[in-house]
């Protein structure tokens, strides 16, 4: 399965988004991952559009999470990035050539399909059981309780001297 890089952007997005006390602009998210602020920037369009993120208007304006991050999944934000379609989809070459099976012999999705199916809903169940706060709390254990913050704080820092 190859996902876009848009899915890591938004994912440390999102995850940073839980530390900052104000709205981050998303031209701040691209200067903290470093990264193109125009792609960046669509990213945070496609999860405004899957209602995970708001975008708040003003001065003071960027994005902040619409609910809290134990209710956002990993798979949350990939369907908003890279969409919900399965990986695979089968196309019935089954039918195909000079020894294909006849459409009316084919009454259920043939063991390829099958496995591919199989494979698709593991991993989606799998990343439906990792939340942001999860990535959070690994964060957290791994880097120290002071990364977020110390993020969160550089995040908002930009406002301070804007004004």
């Amino acid at each position: 399965m190859k996902l876009s890089g848009g899915v890591e952007w938004a994912l440390h997005c999102c995850v940073v988004l839980t530390a900052a006390t104000e709205p981050v602009p998303a031209a701040r998210l691209a200067q903290l991952h470093d990264v193109s602020p125009s792609y960046l920037a669509k990213q945070m369009q496609a999860l405004s559009r899957a209602g995970l993120v708001k975008s708040v208007q003003g001065k003071t304006g960027g994005y902040v999470l619409t609910r809290a991050a134990a209710d956002i999944t990993v798979l949350d934000v990939v369907q908003a990035v890279d969409g919900a379609d399965p990986a695979f989809v089968c196309t019935e070459i089954r039918r195909r050539g000079p020894l294909g099976t006849p459409p009316e012999e084919c009454t259920r999705p043939c063991p390829i399909a099958r496995a591919m199916s199989a494979a698709d809903a593991a991993w989606r169940a799998s990343l439906r059981g990792v939340s942001i706060a999860d990535l959070v709390g690994t964060v957290e254990r791994e880097n120290g309780p002071e990364a977020l913050p110390g993020i969160g704080a550089w995040l908002n820092s930009a406002k301070a001297s804007d004004g």
